[in-house]
């Protein structure tokens, strides 16, 4: 059989024909070039303004301009960089007109601490000094170039027209990276300013975090009772108990939309008082009776006791309180319904102590152990916040019953 031989078309450097030429004109027509030369202009402006006013070019060697202008531009460079609006005032300049990437690179922010005034003033100096360089540097150029090409012998030098502009076109390239490069280092987000804003992002997270646990509890709350509840009542068959149970699932219902509707409010960062107190009003340890009559309206036994004094608890200690005790008893309903639930709820030593048990139903067997859902893992999130700790697992005392207890401060740190 002939050997085959196979050829592979290596692709060309540069992509398809023509990519090399088109990457070395693309920059020269963007119109962030043109933006960023501006920029530069404006510090060149700033140093040809000062430089006429004082101390003028009559009558002074270059030596001296030099030195007298220079040490007068730093000197009024600085005095505005400890004004805090210069640092906000070029970080909007600096975002509008050198076209970053990534806008949060550079900041907008005030000057709070001398770091930042620093960082500051070494931005407007480098500023200037590089718009300095660059207008120099295009005026004393462009000026020889000029006569050349409108001498005598302007045709031998035309030719040079295209590399002339080709050249300072680059030069304003680089130039306006240079100068972005420096505003991301001088005008960036400052380490404090990094760290507040990390720490922001980390208490969105948490709020997030916490609205998914509202709607998990809440949420899974009402359908667990409407699903109980409407099996009953197709095994019942008897008109009162459907009744009964349609009345349980509507005011289920009403409470779960409620409690979307709250969600919803903070999702959509409503201001205080916008929505009126019920809509952003969290229910806390007062409507616990209300929870424990829709648990005994959907088949399970509720004995509760709760010694708590009135105002005794700070008002997101009552709030999560609510919560964890609602996932409790959801647990409850879950996986043993029909069976009794005993909620103890107690101050002692400065302590809140909430307890939840249940005996688990028959059919799972005395020894099956219970999986730690999201439900579980939620209050132990809660306490874990809260400061204080959550367990959950068959009793100690081998009685086949379910318990979950919790353990919160009265007071953070306690």
């Amino acid at each position: 059989m002939p050997r085959q031989t196979m050829f592979r078309l290596r692709p060309r450097r540069g992509g398809r024909p023509g990519g090399t030429p088109r990457r070395a004109l693309a920059p020269l027509v963007a119109g962030a070039t043109y933006a960023r030369l501006l920029h530069l202009l404006v510090g060149w402006i700033f140093a040809g303004v000062i430089l006429m006013i004082y101390p003028g070019t009559y009558d002074k060697t270059l030596g001296t301009i030099l030195v007298q202008a220079v040490s007068l531009d730093v000197v009024l460079l600085v005095l505005v960089a400890l004004v805090p609006a210069a640092r906000r005032a070029e970080g909007v300049q600096a975002r509008l007109l050198l076209v970053p990437d990534r806008e949060e690179d550079i900041g907008v922010e005030p000057s709070r601490t001398w770091t930042d005034r620093r960082r500051t003033a070494g931005w407007l100096v480098a500023r200037v000094a590089l718009g300095s360089a660059v207008g120099f540097a295009i005026v004393l150029g462009l000026a020889p170039a000029f006569d050349l090409l409108t001498g005598p012998d302007a045709l031998r030098y035309l030719p040079l027209a295209p590399l002339l502009a080709f050249g300072y076109g680059w030069l304003a390239v680089w130039a306006g990276r240079l100068q972005l490069a420096m505003a991301a280092r001088l005008l960036g987000p400052s380490p404090a300013e990094r760290l507040a804003e990390a720490e922001l992002r980390a208490e969105r997270l948490l709020e997030r975090n916490r609205l998914a646990r509202e709607l998990h509890d809440s949420i899974g709350h009402a359908l667990t009772v409407t699903v109980l509840q409407a099996g009953a009542a197709r095994e019942v068959g008897d008109a009162a108990f459907v009744a009964k149970a349609l009345e349980v699932i509507e005011e289920t219902g009403r409470q779960a939309m409620e409690d979307l509707e709250r969600t919803l409010v903070l999702l959509r960062e409503t201001p205080a008082g916008a929505a009126g107190g019920a809509a952003t009003e969290q229910p806390g340890v007062e409507q616990l009776p209300a929870l424990f009559d829709t648990a005994r309206a959907a088949g399970n036994p509720v004995e509760a006791r709760i010694e708590v004094p009135t105002g005794a608890l700070p008002g997101v200690l009552s709030r999560e309180s609510y919560r964890i005790v609602q996932e409790g008893v959801t647990n409850a309903l879950k996986y043993a319904p029909g069976e009794p639930v005993d909620v103890r709820i107690a101050v002692r030593d400065g302590r809140l102590e909430l307890r939840c048990a249940n005996r688990l139903a028959p059919a799972a067997g005395r020894g099956t152990p219970r999986r730690g859902g999201k439900g579980l893992r939620g209050i132990r999130e809660r306490a874990t916040l809260l400061g204080g700790e959550a367990t959950a697992g068959p009793s100690a005392d081998g009685d086949g019953a379910w318990v979950l207890d919790v353990r919160l401060p009265l007071r953070l740190g306690s």
